[in-house]
């Protein structure tokens, strides 16, 4: 009889196909006239193109250049036709930040095990393991964290046949661990660092001026107001960025709670600052922000900066002229001239 279920052995989620504007990893199979055949790793290898107009921002003078067979490599899910099995994919549209996210799900496993290759096989074999000896249907998710606290539950159900020839020449096979002991460490090792929750980083943008005498001092107790409202879950920290413009920020596991914190420091601080006539304008309101709005934060604080360096105004100028009577030759001069 016929087995329906779907084929697990090469597919790292539980869906078959990816969504749009996913990143993938996946390994270049054919370049045809209107674009390149490319297998989805992560998806049982099923297929997908990348059109020459997706490959590049850029003029394209040579598609060897930019695309060969048999390299692995990040790209953007475009468009998904379920139905045809139709999968668009573009290299252009990725971003940096989508490429070194997808590149860590699939790299830093592989660089800390010896056995690479095995992870997409080994990972259906944990799937279905926790499938088998739990009732009901169970994501991907949910098997890692039950070997987050009971590895051996999962881990030890995994086996495997080994054909050997015994002692009197024949041939027998035995049941083997699937897993040795020195993947099931590393495996174990990456999914429970995997699992921890990470912490988001909220920011919001404020503008605070204060035109008072000790109107600088009046900012600085504002911004210590704002710092007090913080708690041991979600400390919030203050930063100028350049004059009127100042950064709040807290990191939290919970997103509701971090937005909260940092709208109640903006309302100390705002309290603060107007006891002293001063005035606080919110230009961002607070909301979860990514590394790379971090980056550029960063950035334009450096950039800021060198804009406001002091330059000398005597730097490169030239020497006064002598607008005295320079050099005259008294020796010879007409009459009225005393020596």
């Amino acid at each position: 009889m016929a087995s329906h279920a779907p084929n697990l052995e090469c597919r790292m989620y539980e869906a078959r196909y990816p969504e749009v504007d996913m990143a993938v990893m996946i390994q270049v199979k054919n370049i045809a006239d209107m674009g390149a055949y490319v297998s989805l790793l992560e998806y049982n290898n099923i297929e997908g193109m990348i059109l020459f107009s997706e490959l590049s921002r850029r003029r394209i003078r040579s598609v060897s250049s930019l695309i060969k067979v048999g390299r692995i490599e990040p790209v953007m899910v475009l468009r998904v036709d379920k139905e045809k099995g139709y999968i668009d994919l573009s290299k252009r549209r990725v971003s940096e930040e989508d490429i070194q996210a997808v590149r860590r799900g699939t790299t830093r496993a592989s660089s800390s095990t010896p056995s690479c290759a095995m992870w997409p096989r080994l990972w259906a074999s944990i799937w279905r393991s926790c499938m088998s000896i739990l009732p009901g249907r169970y994501t991907g998710n949910m098997a890692f964290k039950i070997i987050v606290t009971d590895p051996d539950s999962v881990l030890s159900a995994l086996t495997r046949e080994v054909k050997e020839t015994g002692p009197d020449g024949q041939e027998v096979t035995k049941v083997v661990p699937a897993v040795s002991e020195e993947v099931k460490e590393s495996l174990v090792k990456n999914i429970r660092r995997r699992m921890t929750p990470q912490p988001l980083k909220i920011r919001a943008d404020i503008e605070m001026k204060c035109f008072q005498f000790d109107g600088v001092l009046h900012i600085k107790d504002a911004m210590r107001k704002a710092e007090a409202a913080g708690n041991n879950d979600c400390p919030v920290k203050i930063k100028l960025v350049a004059p009127p413009l100042y950064v709040l920020t807290t990191q939290t596991l919970n997103k509701e709670q971090g937005i909260a914190v940092l709208s109640n420091a903006i309302e100390a601080c705002t309290q603060e600052i107007e006891h002293h006539k001063g005035k606080l304008a919110v230009k961002e309101a607070p909301r979860v922000v990514s590394e790379r709005d971090d980056k550029l934060l960063a950035e334009h604080m450096i950039k800021l900066r060198q804009e406001n360096e002091e330059v000398s105004g005597d730097e490169g100028s030239e020497e006064e002229e002598d607008t005295g009577m320079g050099e005259v030759n008294v020796e010879g001069a007409g009459p009225g001239i005393v020596d």
